[in-house]
């Protein structure tokens, strides 16, 4: 885990306390997943009982609501790029990436969208740590020569608590 400053955002922080969460294999799900699906209100029972349920997006949910603001409380990824303002590149952003084959296997999403928050940005990836990635909380770096930057934004100064 990174060393932690005050200007690391709250839901940040809460996001790395997340690191290692992953899904259970067979019939049995993890509870916390369920937790973060329960964020996703598009969701039928089905889809918020299994952890294999695409959870990007109600991970980076969860995560906002637990540090007191609201998220798009939508398990699609893409429903980040309008959400809250547009941003620079900083710690924390919440980034919307698109694999360029609008397929990707590693976090389950069909239509190629991925949403986390933005560690850094070099070169060559994009440093995120996010949910369902590779099923699990994670940080990952995504190639820029496979993902496409789509969105970058930060809640607005209101919260919803």
């Amino acid at each position: 885990m990174r060393s932690l400053s005050p200007e690391t955002p709250k839901w940040l922080v809460i996001a790395e306390n997340e690191l290692g969460v992953e899904e259970i294999k067979g019939i049995v799900h993890r509870r916390r997943i369920l937790e973060y699906l329960k964020t996703a209100l598009n969701l039928g029972n089905w889809g918020r009982g299994r952890d294999e349920t695409p959870w990007c997006a109600a991970f980076v949910n969860w995560c906002l609501e637990q540090s007191g603001y609201a998220g798009t409380y939508n398990a699609l990824a893409r429903s980040f790029i309008v959400w809250g303002e547009d941003t620079t590149p900083r710690l924390g952003a919440i980034v919307v990436i698109r694999h360029k084959r609008n397929r990707d296997a590693s976090t389950g999403s069909r239509a190629g969208f991925h949403v986390g928050f933005l560690i850094r940005e070099t070169r060559y990836s994009y440093r995120i740590l996010g949910g369902n990635q590779s099923n699990r909380v994670s940080y990952r770096n995504f190639p820029k020569s496979r993902y496409d930057w789509i969105a970058c934004r930060w809640p607005t100064q209101g919260r919803n608590k």
